[in-house]
């Protein structure tokens, strides 16, 4: 998902490229185009120089994460490990992210599991959470950083798994959201694979007995997208819609802190 400044796709080492090189640039709501690099803006060379910098983008929680205390004795830390519908999770003032809980916010726009991957030493297992909730794969079906098998995307989620398992943190795995159409993706039909990849994500959910927290069926109409009241870009939930999932996520965390191993 993408609610970011557009991005030049270009390999480092052609970022000196002559200027009467075309360059392919991925808009926030069309799909590649050419242009040009005399016409890509300041702002559009920043934003991908920091991407081939930093892919993964560690840098965006690398100073929060360090101010964290250490989890108080007794206490379940949570952390949500997600994309722009986690990071947006209170982020604008129109819904709210667990008043209260204390629950820690790792969410990072555009992201696809392969760069989760990278990150979740950082962002999950150095803070030490009882449970983690992890929604993640949309952006890979939308192709964010290229294109990506189902395959891939079960591989990079059970790579996460094996970490959390590894580490004595319990996993809530959660549902990829219904989405019909990606507005800076046309001409996707995400609809079957959203279905599919959530079919796969339950089997490896039961198989390891995680809590499997399913947002799908409780989201979906009937062409398999969100109502206009729940995402109003058919991707990003509304206020509404984040209250319709935050019951589902606080029910889905308690099962997994019953399981969760004693600290």
């Amino acid at each position: 998902m993408r609610r970011m400044v557009s991005m030049v796709r270009l390999p480092a080492g052609l970022l000196i490229a002559s200027l009467a090189t075309p360059v392919m640039v991925q808009a926030a709501s069309t799909p590649l185009l050419t242009r040009p690099v005399e016409q890509v803006q300041p702002d559009e060379v920043r934003f991908m120089q920091q991407r081939l910098s930093d892919w993964p983008q560690l840098q965006k929680y690398r100073a929060a994460n360090a101010a964290l205390p250490a989890p108080r004795a007794g206490h379940s830390r949570v952390v949500f490990f997600g994309d722009s519908i986690t990071e947006g999770w209170g982020a604008d003032g129109s819904s709210t992210f667990f008043p209260g809980k204390g629950y820690i916010n790792r969410g990072i726009s555009g992201q696809t599991t392969a760069q989760m991957l990278v990150r979740f030493s950082q962002d999950v297992l150095a803070l030490r959470p009882s449970v983690v909730v992890i929604l993640a794969g949309t952006n890979d079906i939308a192709g964010n950083t290229g294109p990506a098998t189902q395959a891939m995307i079960e591989d990079n989620l059970q790579a996460m798994l094996d970490l959390a398992k590894a580490h004595g943190i319990a996993v809530v795995l959660a549902s990829v959201l219904p989405v019909s159409e990606y507005p800076w993706m046309p001409g996707i039909t995400p609809a079957p694979k959203v279905r599919a990849l959530n079919a796969a994500l339950k089997r490896h959910a039961d198989a390891r007995g995680l809590v499997y927290l399913d947002y799908y069926a409780a989201m979906a109409n009937r062409a398999g997208g969100l109502d206009a009241q729940l995402a109003t870009d058919g991707v990003h939930p509304t206020a509404k819609g984040y209250a319709l999932m935050a019951p589902l996520a606080e029910a889905a965390i308690k099962r997994a802190q019953a399981n969760a191993p004693k600290r």
